[in-house]
């Protein structure tokens, strides 16, 4: 019954971590990068819809990403949600494709992102350590119930906070990753 709870308690993490990641590539750097407009919601025929699923998305050129949308009805409305967005990019339309030039980051704009990077990967650590207390809770009910030993107990307790530990590395390492990205010039 214990190992159940730690499998799940490690595949919840492993989602977090992951979770993080993506939001990570959210965050703009100097390069353009597709994941810059997918998590932008269009207003489409009354419905929020994914920009991904109108558009193909494509980069070509370090600083440019071009928005060519499925349906050209939407055009418009692909415009109006990237300038509404806080990408703070204009976008150009040409009538067939929507195209955003990124504009140099300044030194200022480069440590602002890295503060939203810090606050995403500590709200992961949040989502872990959260994790880790719903788990050693359910352990413990275990152990009241008389199902787990208190050896037991113990032993699933120092693996989950090992687990909890790997895991905030991995975050760690991934804004260390994300920080270097966004500070080079």
């Amino acid at each position: 019954m214990i190992d159940d709870t730690l499998l799940e308690a490690m595949d919840k993490m492993d989602k977090a971590v992951e979770h993080t990641q993506t939001q990570f590539g959210t965050v703009r750097t100097g390069r353009a990068n597709p994941g810059l407009v997918e998590r932008i919601n269009v207003d489409y025929y009354g419905a929020p819809v994914p920009i991904l699923q109108l558009a193909s998305i494509s980069v070509p050129e370090a600083r440019q990403l071009l928005i060519k949308p499925h349906d050209r009805t939407s055009l418009e409305a692909i415009e109006k949600a990237i300038r509404e967005s806080d990408l703070g990019v204009n976008p150009n339309n040409d009538g067939i494709a929507i195209r955003l030039s990124l504009p140099q980051l300044t030194e200022e704009r480069r440590k602002e992102y890295v503060k939203v990077a810090k606050n995403m990967a500590e709200d992961g650590r949040i989502v872990l350590r959260n994790l880790r207390r719903d788990a050693r809770k359910a352990m413990e009910a275990e152990e009241k119930d008389g199902d787990v030993s208190e050896d037991e107990l113990e032993r699933a307790e120092k693996e989950l906070d090992k687990t909890t530990s790997e895991h905030v590395d991995k975050i760690d390492a991934a804004l260390h990753r994300k920080e270097e990205e966004l500070l080079e010039i």
